[in-house]
């Protein structure tokens, strides 16, 4: 199980050696540290610069492998807004994602206790939801 939020960031040698039938390799372990760091939602280009300071020697393909492993094992989960780069995010709880315009950050946003799909959603008769991305984009009154 990946550290909740509230927990120290891990080391990359904190985390397992295998996740969710993924062997973690140094790189691997790294990347994922990185998106476990700051929870912010990374892009790869983010996730390549952070990783510059412990691992020196990675480059931006071994990222974008690494990120692509991650995804595909259901280890992190890759959230795109309209045309900009695809970011990370180790939230595997059902959740939808905010853009603030004004700042570009992007927040966890979850549903409220008891409310389900089917209450504000008109889904066809018989929709069995296998995955689900929302995205909204606004900006948060100051």
């Amino acid at each position: 199980m990946l550290p909740l939020a509230s927990q120290r960031s891990p080391k990359p040698e904190d985390l397992p050696s295998e996740l969710s039938g993924l062997r973690l390799t140094k790189q691997r372990r790294e990347v994922l540290a990185v998106i476990l760091q700051e929870r912010d939602h990374p892009t790869a280009n983010d996730v390549y610069l952070r990783s510059q300071n412990r691992m020196p020697s990675i480059s931006l393909a071994t990222v974008y492998n690494c990120l692509e492993a991650l995804v595909s094992h259901g280890i992190v989960r890759q959230v795109n807004f309209e045309r900009e780069p695809s970011r990370y995010c180790p939230n595997l709880a059902d959740h939808c994602h905010f853009q603030d315009q004004n700042t570009g950050k992007i927040h966890d946003v979850f549903f409220k206790e008891g409310v389900k799909l089917e209450d504000f959603l008109d889904l066809p008769q018989g929709t069995e939801i296998s995955h689900l991305e929302i995205s909204l984009k606004g900006n948060i009154g100051h």
